[in-house]
C-alpha cells in the first residue's frame, strides 16, 4: 500500500463480521499496482448502526464502499439512487458517493456472469436452473436475465422468503426479455425435468459450505446429465459435494471463487473508472 497522504481517498467495507474479508487485500493491492491514492478499510457495522455509519461516511466524503451481510438490504433504502439490478434484487453491495449523492449497485451478479465467461462458457440465449432465492441467487438471476440468458427456473423452499422471491421473479419478467419461473424445491419431478432441459445448473445457496461440507443441495447424480455446466457460488471448500458429484458424472464445473474476484473488480471500476489488475490479484490471492 502506498503512503497515506492528505489526499488519500477512502473506500471500505461495512458489515458484520468483516475481519475475515479478502476485499482489503484485493483493493489495496490494486490501488498500489495502478498508483492510485486510495485506501480500503473494513468497518464492523451491523444494521442497527448502518444509517449512522453511512451518514458519517457521506460527511467524510468517502469515494465509495461495499456492503456485506447483514447490511445489503437496508442499504437499498439508504441509497439516494439505485442501479436497475440493485432495484430488482432489493440489495446493494457497492455504493458510489458523488458529491453527497449515494448510488447503490449490486455487483454480485456481474461477478457471477464474468466468472461464467472466465470458466470458458457462453450461457447467453440458453436455459439455467437456479437453486435458491436468497441474496446471492437473486443477484445471479437478475444479472443473468439482464445479460440475455433466455430462461431461468428458480427453485426455492416454501419458507417466509418465497413471497419475496415471487416478487423478484415478477420484476425480472417485467423488466427483461428472460422468462423466469419460480418453483417449489421440494417438487423433485419438476426439478429433474428442469435440469434435464438446462445448459447450466447453479447452486445459489449456502448448502455445502464449510463447515458443513458433507451437505449437498442435489439428492443424487441421477438429477445431472453429462455435458451440463454445474456451478456453485460457494468457494469454501473449493470443491463442494455438488461439484464432486457433477465432475464424476461428466459435467463441467466451476466454483464461486472468481465470482468473489469479479464482483470486487466491478466495484473497483465503479469507484475509480479503471480496470482492476485481475490477473495479478488472481495470482496473489486466488491461486
Amino acid at each position: 500500500m502506498a503512503e497515506i497522504t492528505g489526499h488519500t481517498g477512502l473506500t471500505g467495507l461495512l458489515g458484520s463480521p468483516v475481519a475475515h474479508s479478502i476485499s482489503p487485500m484485493m483493493h489495496n493491492e490494486s490501488f498500489r499496482q495502478l498508483g492510485l491514492d486510495y485506501v480500503y478499510l473494513c468497518f464492523d457495522v451491523g444494521t442497527e448502526g448502518l444509517k449512522t455509519a453511512v451518514e458519517g461516511l457521506k460527511t467524510l466524503g468517502v469515494r465509495g464502499f461495499n456492503c456485506t451481510m447483514p447490511d445489503k438490504n437496508l442499504m437499498c433504502e439508504l441509497a439516494d439512487k439505485l442501479s436497475p439490478a440493485a432495484k430488482m434484487i432489493g440489495a446493494v453491495n457497492t455504493v458510489l458517493n458523488e458529491d453527497g449523492v449515494l448510488t447503490g449497485y449490486n455487483t454480485d451478479g456481474m461477478g457471477y456472469m464474468q466468472a461464467v465467461k472466465d470458466a470458458g462458457y457462453d450461457i447467453i440465449g440458453k436455459k439455467m436452473t437456479l437453486l435458491g432465492a436468497g441474496g446471492a441467487a437473486t443477484a445471479v438471476c437478475v444479472q443473468a436475465a439482464l445479460d440475455g440468458v433466455k430462461e431461468i427456473n428458480v427453485f426455492s423452499i416454501r419458507d417466509q422468503f418465497f413471497e419475496r422471491a415471487q416478487k423478484m421473479v415478477d420484476a425480472v419478467n417485467k423488466e427483461t426479455k428472460c422468462k423466469v419461473s419460480l418453483y417449489d424445491f421440494e417438487d423433485e419431478s419438476v426439478l429433474k425435468k428442469s435440469i434435464d432441459d438446462s445448459d447450466i445448473l447453479t447452486n445459489g445457496t449456502s448448502v455445502g459450505m464449510a463447515p458443513n461440507t458433507e451437505a449437498c443441495i442435489i439428492k443424487d447424480s441421477s438429477f445431472l446429465h453429462e455435458g451440463l455446466i454445474v456451478s456453485d457460488v460457494i468457494y469454501n471448500p473449493r470443491e463442494t459435494k455438488l461439484l464432486q458429484m457433477a465432475k464424476e458424472k461428466g459435467c463441467h464445473t466451476f466454483n464461486g471463487l472468481y465470482m468473489l474476484l469479479y464482483q470486487g473488480a466491478e466495484a473497483f471500476k465503479i469507484w475509480t473508472g479503471k480496470e482492476m489488475p485481475v490477473e495479478i490479484i488472481k495470482e496473489k490471492y486466488f491461486s
